[in-house]
């Protein structure tokens, strides 16, 4: 019997997986950013489905419940997206800081 969660969730996942396809096509995000995303969430649709999947990968490693295991699996996920987008805001401000750099020396040397 399919849940009101389990019809949510696979509702939202497509919803989520065709966003990032049409990021893609009008390429605002890369191939490895629409595989990425199209991974984690047909992964969630896959697992929501199929509660099944997740005890299975719970007990390869050794955890004891599969719930226990989308938790775990869940926080690694975020604190590697935290770290990529560290990662892009660090960039965007060193790129900002030589803009504004290069902008006040030329804008001296035409005074």
């Amino acid at each position: 019997m399919i849940t009101l969660l389990q019809v949510l969730v696979l509702i939202f996942g497509i919803f989520a997986i065709s966003r990032a396809f049409l990021r893609f096509k009008d390429r605002k995000i890369s191939g490895s950013s629409l595989a990425l995303w199209s991974i984690l969430w047909a992964g969630a649709i896959v697992v929501v489905m199929l509660p099944a999947t997740s005890v299975f990968f719970a007990k390869i490693l050794g955890i004891p419940r599969g719930a226990d295991f989308v938790v775990y699996v869940s926080i690694i996920i975020l604190f590697y997206l935290m770290f990529r987008l560290y990662v892009k805001i660090d960039s965007v401000e060193k790129n900002t800081t030589r803009l504004v750099r290069e902008l006040s020396i030329s804008k001296s040397r035409k005074k």
